[in-house]
């Protein structure tokens, strides 16, 4: 029988056939995968020869491409686009994954011949086939290879465990953000918006409801909710449910948070440090904790005042407006929205019929056009894996081909929270040819209502120049090796391209290209447009202690090792001082369902969003001072820091492109913090 994930993807530019691939056809690729490169890996390491660069490390590098053409379909569509069996698949695939890994990276021989290379490695010309032989040997030595035999049985066991219970983490966070379901009658309505309420009605539609409204746990449904409704009783129900979610019940995650932060400090412990904090700062920008905490801190410094102020004038606008004595957690929202109206007189209401989802996606792309002379032509002869899903071939103005672009933006049942960038095809060497990444923009967007297209707050514009920043990192990539590609590069280095793309939307020269009413397609006024950088510093102090608030926490789960029984408790001492209200939530958890740090890559690395603020903030400035569309400052990011993944240390790729190393202050002054 076929297998259309082990075939010659016959399709424009070699994209992958999603039509065409069933559940059933996943774990026998896998299988056939993972041979097809032990393989390979075999005639590597038993080589009779002298090891060199061509027959060990670049030999090594190509050696799993068919496994790694399957993963990427698999691991996409999991969070993409998945049922309950083909998320079941994980509990197979990744302990298998997991062993594959593990037999590279304790493969005696192999190490050997590495080691041989990295040797010599001051033999070769060519810088990046030299960055490819060290990053090859740091991943050996940081994956066990110099271990002995009893400690590399003890690392597999992690490993092994760690390759289910992230997935299951992720499981069970989707899991209970599909089962909340908040029904509303008529009389329930009071203060939403006309468009939430056609998004409710839609969504209830959809279950075969047609007299009722429904809230769902995803954020395009229940934030807005949270912002407007008048019921303050209901209002509590949601913030409750949302903010206990995965702590206790039937997809409790508690148990998970602790094994999951425990293996990880005893994998690291293995490794020869102290915590996985210290194990991961190896490969990043910060280098040590003390240069994180002195980040969060400096930063604490500065908006904790203004966070003090932003509650004081929401306490008293809903004494002046409700006479609320004591606001709760399920007031903020909304009497934050209360306040932006009362001192700008508009809210992201008024903004939404000025940013329809369709002219935003078009309005970044005709930023990348004007930046980096990117063409983006839509594709109706590409596979996707939903009809959501628009793909785009991006050429420059010559014609060359730069890749392939999916932009998948609303959210399903089948997909999970968030939004990110993915790389299905990654820029690089595939059977000795340089070949241009595949990659995706996913997100959780409002969707179109039977009425009105998809129309989205000034936050969810921004969430798109967000993650197409990323995928300019990718499509913009220009090296040898996928191992130094696109945004394989320090992970408190990999937000500064995506973060950056924000400072546009804020820009008037930016807003005039797309934020046209999507009735009368006129440009959003001026006088919105400079209530809309007045505003822009709203709740500042509020917004930067809830994203030092998750840095605190992440470092506190594994920046030490710990021996935790109550995960709420620990949380909570963990955030306290980033706590200006008596606690209102008692079954309140972010870690039960924080993903990013037990499910994703930023374990330890939760303070990169404010690292990469700091160099955002600082690169932008050089633009701002040039030009926001000055095609030389933006042929030089592209030049040093799009194009070159991770040929060289990201300080010294900023230090090309600024001139210097970056400082704090532009942020400061940004956010009204200075």
């Amino acid at each position: 029988m076929k297998n259309p994930l082990l075939e010659k993807f016959d399709q424009p530019f070699g994209t992958i056939p999603f039509n065409d691939i069933k559940v059933h056809h996943f774990v026998p690729a896998v299988k056939f995968g993972i041979k097809d490169a032990e393989s390979n890996i075999a005639k590597i390491s038993k080589n009779k020869e002298v090891a060199t660069f061509e027959n060990t490390v670049l030999a090594l590098e190509l050696s799993g491409e068919k496994l790694n053409t399957v993963l990427h379909a698999y691991y996409h569509l999991f969070g993409s686009e998945s049922d309950q069996k083909l998320k079941d698949l994980s509990d197979e695939i990744s302990p298998m994954v997991a062993e594959f890994e593990n037999n590279i990276y304790l493969n005696e021989n192999l190490f050997s011949k590495i080691k041989q290379v990295y040797a010599n490695k001051h033999k070769l010309d060519d810088p990046e086939d030299i960055r490819l032989v060290v990053l090859t040997y740091k991943d050996f030595t940081r994956n066990g290879a110099a271990l002995n035999d009893k400690e590399k049985q003890k690392l597999r066991e992690i490993d092994k465990e760690l390759s289910t219970l992230s997935p299951q983490f992720s499981k069970n966070t989707l899991n209970a953000t599909n089962k909340f379901e908040l029904w509303l009658n008529e009389n329930q309505l009071d203060g939403l918006p006309e468009s939430v309420i056609e998004a409710a009605r839609i969504a209830a539609k959809e279950k075969d409801e047609s007299e009722k409204w429904l809230i769902t746990g995803q954020f395009p449904s229940f934030s807005p909710f949270m912002k407007y409704s008048n019921q303050r009783e209901l209002r509590k129900k949601v913030h409750i449910a949302i903010s206990s979610k995965c702590n206790g019940g039937e997809f409790d995650n508690n148990a998970l948070c602790k094994r999951i932060s425990k293996l990880k400090h005893k994998r690291a412990q293995l490794l020869g440090h102290d915590n996985y904090a210290n194990y991961i700062l190896e490969e990043r920008m910060a280098e040590k904790q003390e240069n994180i905490f002195n980040l969060l801190d400096n930063l604490y410094q500065s908006c904790i005042e203004h966070a003090k102020k932003d509650l004081n004038e929401i306490s008293q606008i809903a004494k002046k407006l409700d006479n609320i004595e004591k606001i709760k957690s399920w007031d903020i929202s909304y009497y934050s929205e209360k306040l932006k109206r009362n001192k700008f007189n508009f809210d992201d209401n008024d903004l939404k019929p000025y940013f329809q989802s369709e002219k935003v996606i078009q309005g970044a792309f005709e930023v990348a056009n004007r930046l980096y002379g990117l063409q983006f032509k839509p594709m109706k002869n590409i596979q996707t894996w939903h009809k959501d899903v628009n793909v785009y071939e991006v050429q420059e103005e010559n014609e060359r081909h730069i890749g392939v672009l999916y932009v998948d933006l609303f959210p399903r049942e089948s997909k999970r929270g968030g939004a990110w960038m993915n790389a299905l095809k990654s820029q690089g060497m595939v059977n000795g040819k340089i070949l241009r990444p595949h990659i995706s923009l996913t997100c959780n967007l409002t969707k179109p209502t039977e009425d009105k297209p998809s129309l989205l707050t000034f936050s969810e514009v921004e969430t798109i120049f967000h993650e197409f920043g990323h995928c300019l990192h990718g499509l913009l990539s220009d090296v040898k090796y996928k191992k130094t590609s696109g945004t394989s590069v320090f992970w408190d280095f990999v937000e500064l391209p995506s973060q950056i793309m924000e400072n546009w939307v804020s820009e008037p020269k930016a807003l005039k290209i797309f934020a046209h009413h999507f009735e009368t397609n006129k440009v959003l006024p001026r006088n919105m447009i400079q209530k809309l950088k007045e505003s822009k510093n709203f709740m500042s102090g509020t917004n930067c202690l809830r994203q030092l608030m998750f840095g605190y926490l992440d470092m506190a789960w594994f920046g030490k090792d710990n021996n935790i029984n109550n995960v709420t408790k620990f949380e909570k001492n963990a955030i306290k001082k980033t706590q200006l209200r008596p606690d209102d939530t008692p079954l309140g958890s972010i870690s039960t369902q924080l993903g990013h740090i037990f499910s994703g890559g930023y374990s330890a690395g939760y303070y990169s969003y404010k690292w990469a603020e700091v160099l955002d903030a600082d690169a932008f400035e050089k633009f701002k001072m040039d030009g926001i569309f000055n095609k030389e400052t933006a042929a030089s990011f592209r030049e040093n820091i799009l194009s070159k993944g991770n040929t060289k240390h990201p300080l010294e790729l900023y230090k090309s492109f600024r001139g210097r190393k970056p400082t704090i202050s532009a942020l400061l002054k940004r956010e009204g913090l200075g």
